[in-house]
């Protein structure tokens, strides 16, 4: 038995997937495109599958990934991205499918791309100056069962901040792993509330997944 992974991009229209229904998207996909697929047994055999990291909504990504088992051994995968984003909806696109090389366990940081418009990149500059000279940044972060406490500035670390032709965008790794996550909804609400960027909508896009390493998760 053998476990691969799909990793695939969510763009467009297609962020406002839900985790839910993209397991819906991905069951129908993998059943239409004729890959070697492994199905549960019993009196409801259905597709196990395992996303990581998933994405809240809205927000874009070029490194999403889903597990599934195969029972094909030595299966060729080269030409099998193509025949199953001919299977997906517009905006998910299969980047490449191969054997799993690690656990999912061992992610434990994204990066991301917080981008505002034209607009709005003086305010945005100005609240990520803000921001940068504080000490703390407590927010409330809400679980399944909890809310808690914690501090933005413990958790997002800044690789960039600059101005482009489009606005402003800050680049930030944050964490992504199964013992904390910290949303990047969680910097742009606190950006908008305490910085001076109440009113500006600001677009994600997830573009890597990392190890505690900082090495790019595969």
């Amino acid at each position: 038995m053998t476990t691969v992974r799909v990793w695939f991009s969510k763009t467009g229209e297609a962020s406002y997937i839900s985790l839910l229904d993209l397991q819906r998207v991905f069951q129908r996909a993998l059943k239409r495109s004729g890959l070697p697929v492994w199905y549960t047994q019993g009196f409801n055999p259905h597709i196990y599958m395992t996303f990581a990291a998933p994405l809240a909504l809205g927000h874009e990504s070029l490194a999403e990934c889903v597990d599934f088992k195969s029972e094909a051994d030595g299966y060729d995968w080269s030409a099998a991205a193509q025949t199953l984003s001919e299977c997906l909806p517009k905006g998910v696109d299969v980047l490449r499918i191969g054997p799993a090389q690690s656990d999912t366990a061992d992610i434990a940081l994204a990066r991301y791309e917080i981008r505002y418009a034209e607009e709005d990149a003086d305010r945005a500059a100005c609240a990520y100056a803000i921001f940068a000279a504080l000490e703390a940044a407590p927010v409330e972060k809400k679980g399944k069962r909890s809310v808690r406490t914690v501090d933005l500035k413990a958790y997002v670390d800044v690789e960039g901040a600059r101005r482009t032709r489009e606005g402003f965008c800050l680049s930030v790794f944050l964490p992504a792993g199964g013992e904390l996550t910290i949303s990047p909804s969680l910097v742009t609400n606190y950006l908008a509330e305490h910085c001076g960027l109440a009113g500006a909508l600001p677009s994600v896009l997830r573009t890597a997944l990392y190890t505690k390493k900082k090495e790019v998760f595969v």
